[in-house]
């Protein structure tokens, strides 16, 4: 069955605020071989001119994927979560991600699209600080595969 054309526009509540801490950090540039002094040592970041560490940018995937739940766990969409394949991702940073923020994410269904039985979910995340400075915009498409058998 195909996912519902009505979702185009739908907004989800914000995420539970998420703070950002310098291990966090540290861990993810560890994990993805970012080896700038600027994810790992306050003072190079500060002589760059940033209040503290800041996040590699792929950071911000952990906040927009966690958004990314309230779309994949609704019912009324229908989306089989053991067909998705991700098939997208961008960011826009409006600012770094830094230690300290505390950031909230909106996610919000941008466009579905069906080819070759396939449904094709674009989820837009934004993702600002709790006192709503925009922070990053994650946008990603989602691939649901065989899910519109039949549909062109």
């Amino acid at each position: 069955m195909s996912l519902d054309q009505s979702f185009i526009g739908r907004a989800y509540p914000p995420t539970r605020p998420y703070e950002v801490g310098r291990e966090k950090i540290r861990e993810f540039a560890s994990a993805i071989k970012d080896e700038s002094p600027l994810c790992r040592d306050v003072e190079a970041a500060k002589a760059a001119g940033y209040p503290d560490v800041i996040a590699p940018p792929t950071f911000a995937v952990i906040l927009s994927m966690g958004a990314h739940d309230a779309i994949v766990e609704d019912p009324q969409l229908g989306l089989d979560y053991s067909r998705v394949v991700h098939g997208q991702q961008e960011f826009t940073h409006h600012r770094p991600i830094r230690a300290g923020d505390r950031l909230v994410t909106v996610v919000r269904v941008d466009d579905i699209k069906t080819r070759a039985g396939n449904d094709f979910l674009t989820v837009r995340a934004e993702i600002s600080t709790v006192e709503g400075e925009p922070v990053c915009t994650a946008k990603s498409m989602l691939v649901a595969r065989g899910t519109a058998e039949g549909e062109e």
